[in-house]
């Protein structure tokens, strides 16, 4: 009985150290890497709100890059169209102001009235959403919490950032290094 106690636990050490072979570790492939920020789109001057208004004035529509994009007076906002990329061949990114933006899809384009072509590097913004691009990439963002996404010829993501003045690790402060 002593015997197969001892081969017992020789098997255990065994199995134990193929388990955790470094091998296997290294199988494992690396994480994908995050996806860039988003262009600032702040930064580009804005375009007349006026010339973009539909729906009596509720919201402010654009087409741009092949997409046609919204921005609603009530917080949602979002693009429809081709997003090369997209999970789910998703044809519509959208969100709210507050909420990470997410792929969805829709039968038919984000404004069901014609919309005005945005001009390359310029914005459309209400509250604390803006959206616009640069005739090649469009992107949407919200100051309130720095989440948005971006579409761009090769790939279409979710900016998933976080104010870190909201939400920070503990015992850090945002004003101090």
């Amino acid at each position: 009985m002593v015997l197969s106690r001892s081969v017992v636990a020789a098997v255990c050490v065994a199995a134990a150290g193929v388990l955790n072979a470094s091998g296997l570790a290294a199988a494992q492939p690396p994480p994908p890497p995050p996806p860039p920020p988003a262009p600032d789109i702040n930064a580009y001057p804005p375009a007349n709100p006026k010339d973009f208004a539909v729906h009596q004035g509720s919201a402010y529509a654009f087409t741009t890059a092949g997409l046609t994009c919204m921005v609603q007076r009530s917080g949602p906002y979002g693009c429809s169209g081709v997003l090369p990329g997209a999970p789910n061949n998703a044809n519509l990114v959208s969100g709210r102001s507050g909420t990470v933006p997410g792929f969805g899809a829709a039968p038919q384009p984000i404004v069901g009235e014609p919309v005005n072509a945005l001009p390359p590097n310029t914005r459309i913004s209400f509250g604390t959403v803006s959206c616009g691009g640069d005739g090649t990439v469009t992107a949407c963002v919200d100051s309130m919490n720095q989440a948005g996404f971006v579409v761009s010829p090769d790939a279409t993501w979710i900016v998933n950032a976080v104010n870190p003045l909201v939400a920070r690790p503990e015992g850090t402060n945002p004003y101090f290094n």
